[in-house]
C-alpha cells in the first residue's frame, strides 16, 4: 500500500532570545520558578495539575530519571493545554490533493533565497567547516535551516512545555497513529524536562513550534540531546542564538542518520510505459529498495549517473494536483533528509532551496 506522508512545519513567529539549554550543569532547581508561575497564564487553558494521568506520569518520570518529584510535578502541573495544537496535528482529510508546485512555492521564494544568501555569506566559514567535518554539503545545511525557520526569523512562539504536555496527554484520538504519536511526545516531554533540569533552565522559558521543536534547526528535545553540538566552541550549546551551533548540529544530525559523503540525493527519471510497473515501484514509498538494474527492469529509464549508482534507490512520486506527478529516483541521502521530516515533498524543498541559494550567490 502506497503511503503519502504529510508535513508538519511548525514555525509561527519569531521566538524571544533564550538561554542555552545545554549550559554547564548547576544544582537542579527544587521547584518551578516564580517566573514560570507568573507566565502560566500566557498561553493555553486549564493546567495539568488536576489531571491524574499527568501527575502519574510526573511521578514515574521523576523516579526513572532521578529528578526531584515536586519539581517535576510542579512543572507538568503548571503546563497548560493548548486547544489549537491537537487540531494542527491531524492529517488533511482523505482525498485532499497534494501539489508539489504549490508546496515548493511556499519555500523557494525570493525572500527566503535572499535570506539564505545572507546567511551563507555571514557563516561561510562555519558552513564549510561543517561540510569538511561531517561530510554534509553546505547546500543541504542551508536548505534545512531555510525551510525550517527562514534562517532564524521564525522559530515559533509556543511555550515548548505547554506544546509537549498538550501532545503528551491530549494528542487527538482521531489521528490514525494516535497511540504511537502520544507515546512519542511523552518521550519528548521527558527529554525536555531532563534537559532543562540538568541545564538549570526554567522549562517555561523556551519557545518553539506547536510540536515542541526548538531553535534555528527546529530540533525536538531528543534530537537536541543526541545531536546538538557546541560548534562555536564557547562551552555551551545554543541552537536559538548561535547560528554556528545550529549549523554544526544539523550536519551532525545527518551524519547520525547515515549521510554518505559525495552521494547525490536523487537522479532524473523517465518511463518506458510498455514495461512500467508503477505500483510495484511505489509500494516501498520513499524507502530505497531497488537496485538501478531492477528499477530499470521495471520500466524506469535512469539518467547516465543514475544507471551507474551502486546503492538502493526509491521511486519518489511528487503529486501535482490534477496534473502529471513529478518523479525522481531517490538515493539513501534523499532518505536521510526525510529523517528530519518524513516527507518527500519536504526533502525536495530542502534540496531545491539549497540549490537556489547557491545559484543566487
Amino acid at each position: 500500500m502506497r503511503l503519502l506522508k504529510s508535513v508538519a512545519i511548525a514555525c509561527v513567529a519569531v521566538a524571544c532570545a533564550l538561554p542555552a539549554l545545554a549550559s554547564p550543569s548547576k544544582p537542579p532547581k527544587q521547584a518551578a520558578s516564580k517566573k514560570a508561575a507568573a507566565n502560566s497564564t500566557v498561553q493555553g487553558g486549564v493546567p495539568y495539575a488536576n489531571r491524574p494521568d499527568a501527575m502519574a506520569f510526573a511521578d514515574d518520570l521523576a523516579t526513572r530519571r532521578g529528578l526531584d518529584r515536586e519539581w517535576v510535578r510542579q512543572a507538568i502541573g503548571q503546563a497548560r493545554m493548548l486547544s489549537q495544537v491537537p487540531r494542527l496535528m491531524l492529517p488533511p482529510p482523505v482525498g485532499t490533493p497534494k501539489n508539489w508546485r504549490v508546496y515548493r512555492s511556499r519555500f523557494i521564494d525570493p525572500v527566503r533565497i535572499r535570506a539564505g544568501v545572507r546567511f551563507w555569506q555571514e557563516h561561510r566559514e562555519a558552513l564549510e567547516r561543517a561540510e569538511a567535518e561531517y561530510g554534509v554539503p553546505v547546500e543541504i545545511i542551508v536548505g534545512i535551516i531555510g525551510v525550517e525557520t527562514i534562517y532564524g526569523q521564525q522559530m515559533g512562539n509556543f511555550r515548548v512545555m505547554d506544546a509537549l504536555a498538550t501532545l503528551a496527554f491530549d494528542f487527538p484520538n482521531a489521528h490514525p497513529r494516535a497511540k504511537e504519536r502520544r507515546e512519542f511526545f511523552q518521550r519528548e516531554l521527558e527529554q525536555f524536562l531532563s534537559l532543562t533540569n540538568r541545564s538549570n533552565i526554567d522549562p517555561f522559558e523556551p519557545r518553539g513550534s506547536y510540536a515542541g521543536a526548538m531553535g534555528l534547526g527546529q530540533f525536538m528535545p531528543s534530537s537536541w540531546v543526541r545531536y546538538a553540538v557546541d560548534f562555536d566552541g564557547d562551552g555551551r550549546v545554543d541552537l536559538f542564538r548561535s547560528p554556528v551551533d545550529a549549523i554544526g548540529s544539523v550536519a551532525n544530525y545527518f551524519k547520525g542518520h547515515n549521510w554518505t559523503t559525495g552521494m547525490p540525493t536523487h537522479y532524473a527519471v523517465q518511463f518506458d510505459t510498455a514495461r512500467l510497473q508503477l505500483d510495484t515501484l511505489l509500494a516501498p514509498d520513499i524507502l530505497p529498495t531497488f537496485s538501478a538494474a531492477s528499477m530499470q527492469a521495471k520500466g524506469v529509464v535512469l539518467d547516465a549517473a543514475g544507471a551507474q549508482h551502486t546503492g538502493p534507490l526509491a521511486l519518489v512520486e511528487l503529486q501535482n494536483g490534477g496534473d502529471t506527478p513529478t518523479y525522481v529516483a531517490g538515493t539513501e541521502n534523499f532518505y536521510a533528509i526525510t529523517r528530519y521530516n518524513w516527507s518527500s515533498y519536504y526533502a525536495m524543498a530542502v534540496i531545491e532551496l539549497g540549490r537556489e541559494v547557491a545559484a543566487a550567490r
